[in-house]
């Protein structure tokens, strides 16, 4: 099967590198193409948990919120308080629509103090803020930027990164960033980036060290990618995309994967995301974080019958590639959730996968049963992250 790039959809300033330095899959994520696989993906993780691996996410597309009223928009559009959030800080935060089920689970990021990026997972972000903005009436400006990510991750990576930029990023902290631009009068040395204007994040959808780098010129995609290659081949870096067997790993969310259209935060496993004070019934609620779907939220925590997403261990020989979520059954054949994702683990040397299952079975180390490859198997809860090694 072909994938046919029309209109409709964008390809990105490093999908031809990328190309050429042996991604042979890809799909559609956010109407842009992602590049998902070589024919080698061991060697893809060996790069990424031993040396570096470069990413074309530029499908992670940025919705930019600019104007007077776009920290008070931000603040009611994500469930994690970002009320104290300064320019050059990125945050985690889940997007909830009023009914408490999540929408997005962007990386917030302050470019300055009139002007914020929501860094999305795949869905149309895009319109929700723009019908938000509208409908609340804010004096703001909603838009898609000319703004591409790549991404180095890997226990080298900041050894590569460090290498085409300056020894300035070893001092960036995780979910910091900072602009280069160029020229930059005044700019440490490193800092203009061979004059390719970007924005520089310790950030990356890895369980490993990485970095995100927002290219702010599309035009000069391939000149990027050139100037991180070269500078990573001592270092071991290689091409890859973001790796499905160490996300399970580490257990990173994959927002409309690991989820359904009604899951919830919490059930998500990132209710620790999203500020439910308790304090925000006293005395200064005037004056409280409030969010689209808060009320929603806190009646479904306290209902007590929410789903859980948790990791199972799968007996077994390992499995072909799930293609669509798969039923989970108790011992005695009964339906108790799905099964969201599935990979052979390197790590743990084990199959492992995430299911959101219902109340009471997603207990750590209860025994379940799931068809894959003609056959039922024995699939044993476990808490997340993992934490499987012997």
């Amino acid at each position: 099967m072909e994938l046919i790039v029309g209109p409709r959809t964008k390809i990105t300033p490093f999908t031809d590198r990328a190309v050429a330095a042996g991604m042979t899959k890809a799909m559609v994520y956010n109407h842009t193409v992602l590049p998902i696989s070589t024919d080698d993906p061991a060697a893809e993780y060996r790069a990424l948990t031993e040396a570096a691996a470069i990413w074309d996410v530029g499908c992670e597309r940025q919705v930019q919120i600019a104007g007077p009223d776009a920290h008070r928009l931000m603040t009611y559009l994500c469930a994690r308080d970002l009320r104290d959030l300064r320019v050059g800080m990125a945050r985690y935060a889940p997007m909830c629509d009023h009914q408490g089920r999540l929408v997005n689970d962007p990386m917030a990021l302050r470019i300055d103090e009139t002007t914020f990026w929501l860094s999305i997972a795949d869905s149309d972000v895009l319109l929700w803020t723009r019908a938000v903005a509208g409908e609340g009436g804010y004096d703001v400006e909603v838009t898609e930027p000319d703004v591409w990510p790549l991404a180095i991750q890997g226990p080298r990576a900041e050894d590569v990164v460090a290498a085409a930029l300056g020894d300035w990023v070893r001092d960036l902290r995780f979910f910091r960033f900072v602009h280069c631009v160029h020229p930059a009068l005044g700019a440490p040395e490193g800092q203009q980036a061979a004059g390719i204007p970007m924005v520089v994040c310790r950030s990356g959808w890895s369980g490993q060290d990485g970095f995100e780098l927002f290219l702010t010129d599309g035009a000069k995609g391939e000149q990027l990618w050139d100037l991180l290659w070269e500078a990573g081949q001592p270092f071991g870096l290689g091409v890859g995309a973001p790796n499905n067997p160490e996300r399970i790993e580490s257990f990173l969310l994959s927002f409309g994967g690991d989820t359904d259209a009604d899951t919830d935060p919490d059930e998500a496993g990132i209710g620790r995301f999203v500020s439910l004070r308790d304090d925000d019934d006293g005395p200064a609620a005037s004056a409280s974080h409030d969010f689209i779907g808060k009320a929603a939220l806190r009646a479904r925590r306290a209902s007590g019958s929410q789903r859980r997403l948790v990791g199972l261990v799968i007996d077994g020989d390992p499995p072909t590639p799930l293609r669509a979520p798969r039923s989970v059954q108790s011992p005695d054949g009964h339906p108790v959730g799905t099964l969201r994702a599935l990979a052979r683990s390197p790590r743990f040397d084990a199959n492992i996968g995430l299911a959101l299952l219902d109340p009471p079975w997603f207990e750590p180390s209860t025994d379940l049963q799931v068809s894959l490859d003609g056959a039922n198997r024995v699939a044993t809860t476990t808490s997340l992250p993992f934490n499987l090694d012997k």
